[in-house]
């Protein structure tokens, strides 16, 4: 299950994001907003549910 706080990964290789792990900071509709962070950068993406799969704890990159 994903809820907001958890650290998830993006699954579609179709996506410029593909491979990103950020936080969901909310879920409305089927819809996730996610937050990557990276250096000097923060972006909050909005992806389909199906998009997205939750991390492992042993998974986590920095």
């Amino acid at each position: 299950m994903i809820f907001p706080g958890a650290p998830v990964t993006v699954i579609n290789v179709n996506d410029t994001y593909y491979g990103f792990q950020g936080l969901v900071q909310r879920i409305t509709d089927g819809k996730v907003a996610v937050l990557f962070e990276g250096g000097n950068w923060d972006k909050l993406v909005t992806f389909e549910l199906s998009e997205l799969e939750p991390v492992n704890p042993g998974q986590r990159r920095s």
